[in-house]
C-alpha cells in the first residue's frame, strides 16, 4: 500500500508539473450485489444512479481522484425454515447503504488521435458507509425475531476497501468510462440461525458501473 500511494503522488506530482489537468462532474449507472460465502442464500442485484466530479492529472500516463455518491446493496433471501413443525415462507432483507466513493485510479492512454482516445486504467476504492438502511420482508408473519433480523446494522461495517478497474475512451469533452468494483474486505459479518443451526455468514460488495463525465477544463 505504501508503495502504491508513492507512485500515486509521482504520477500526480508529473501531471501538474508536466501534463494537462482536467476536472468535471459525472453521472452514472451502478449495478452492485454483496456476494455471500455460503449457497444456503440467494443475494440479487441493485440497480441505481451515482453523481460525482473527478480531476484527472497527466497525458499519456495520469492519475484520477473521484469523489462519488451511491446506493449499494442488495436484497437477501433466505430460505424456507420449519420452527415447531410450521414451514414458514422464505424471509427477505433488502439492505440499502448509502456511499460515499473514493477511488484513486492509475491509467494509461494507449490511443491519442485528436478528437477520441482510448483508456485503460485501475486502482483502489474507499467506501465510506454514510447511511445503512435493512428493510424485511415476511410474508408469513409468524417467523422469530432471530430470523426476521438475521442482519443488522451492527454487522455492516462502515468503510470498506476495493480494486477496481476498467475502460475509458474520451471524445471531446467528454469521458466514458466502464468500471469493475470488486470487494478487498468484507462489508457484513454477521450470524443467521436457519432450521435452528447457526450459520455465520460474510459479504463483499461488487459493482459494476458506467461513468460520464464532462472535462469542464
Amino acid at each position: 500500500m505504501k508503495k502504491l500511494v508513492l507512485l500515486i503522488t509521482a504520477f500526480a506530482l508529473s501531471g501538474v508539473m508536466f501534463g494537462q489537468i482536467h476536472f468535471g462532474p459525472q453521472i452514472g449507472y451502478s449495478a452492485s450485489s454483496l456476494s455471500l460465502n455460503t449457497g444456503d442464500i440467494t443475494s440479487n442485484l441493485k440497480n441505481n444512479f451515482m453523481f460525482g466530479a473527478f480531476v484527472r492529472l497527466g497525458k499519456k500516463f495520469y492519475v484520477q481522484p473521484e469523489v462519488n455518491w451511491l446506493t449499494q446493496g442488495s436484497v437477501f433471501k433466505y430460505p424456507s425454515v420449519s420452527l415447531d413443525g410450521v414451514d414458514l415462507s422464505p424471509v427477505e432483507q433488502d439492505i440499502q447503504l448509502k456511499t460515499v466513493q473514493i477511488p484513486v485510479s492509475v491509467g494509461f492512454r494507449f490511443l491519442n488521435l485528436t478528437l477520441v482516445n482510448l483508456r485503460v486504467h485501475g486502482g483502489v476504492t474507499a467506501n465510506i458507509i454514510a447511511d445503512k438502511t435493512i428493510n424485511n420482508k415476511d410474508d408469513d408473519n409468524t417467523i422469530g425475531q432471530d430470523l426476521i433480523n438475521p442482519i443488522t446494522e451492527e454487522d455492516i461495517s462502515d468503510l470498506q476497501w476495493q480494486y477496481q478497474f476498467g475502460l475509458g475512451v474520451d471524445v471531446l469533452m467528454f469521458a466514458l468510462d466502464i468500471k469493475y468494483y470488486g470487494g478487498i474486505n468484507d462489508i457484513v459479518n454477521g450470524n443467521v440461525t436457519i432450521d435452528q443451526n447457526a450459520l455465520g455468514i460474510s459479504s463483499r460488495s461488487n459493482v459494476f458501473m458506467v461513468t460520464l463525465g464532462w472535462k469542464i477544463f
